[in-house]
C-alpha cells in the first residue's frame, strides 16, 4: 500500500521541480532578452501567469482528490496561455528560435505530458456520480 501512495504522490509532485526549472528559464529570458518596453507589458503578464500557475500546482497537492481535476484544468489553461504568449514573443522576434524551441519542445512539453496524464487519471478515477 505504501508503494501505491508514493507512486501516485510522485507523479503529481514531479510537476513542481519541472515547473520550477521552466519558471527560472523563462525569468532569465524575460529579464535578459525582452526589449525594455516589453518587459513591463507582456513580460509582466507572463511572469504573473507563471506565478499563478505555480501556486495552482502547489495547491493541487493540498486539496481533496475530488477537487483536483478543476485545478489541473486551470493549470492546463494557464499553460496554453503561456504557449500563446511565447509564440507572440517569437513572432515579434523578442525571443530567438533556439530558446523558443527549447522552451516549447522540452520544458513545456514535459510539463504538458505530466499534466495530461494527471488530468486523465483524475478524470477517470474521480468522476462524480450524478
Amino acid at each position: 500500500m505504501a508503494s501505491t501512495f508514493f507512486e501516485k504522490k510522485d507523479s503529481s509532485l514531479i510537476l513542481i521541480p519541472k515547473f520550477e526549472k521552466y519558471l527560472e528559464y523563462m525569468l532569465e529570458i524575460i529579464l535578459i532578452q525582452l526589449p525594455r518596453t516589453e518587459k513591463y507589458s507582456i513580460g509582466t503578464e507572463y511572469k504573473n501567469l507563471m506565478y499563478e500557475t505555480l501556486q495552482n500546482i502547489l495547491y493541487v497537492e493540498k486539496i481533496d482528490k475530488s477537487k483536483k481535476l478543476v485545478y489541473l484544468n486551470k493549470i492546463d489553461a494557464d499553460l496554453n496561455t503561456q504557449r500563446i504568449l511565447l509564440r507572440i514573443m517569437k513572432k515579434m522576434h523578442w525571443i530567438d528560435e533556439k530558446r523558443f524551441d527549447y522552451v516549447m519542445n522540452t520544458l513545456i512539453k514535459e510539463i504538458g505530458m505530466i499534466l495530461g496524464g494527471l488530468i486523465k487519471y483524475y478524470a477517470k478515477n474521480c468522476q462524480k456520480s450524478i
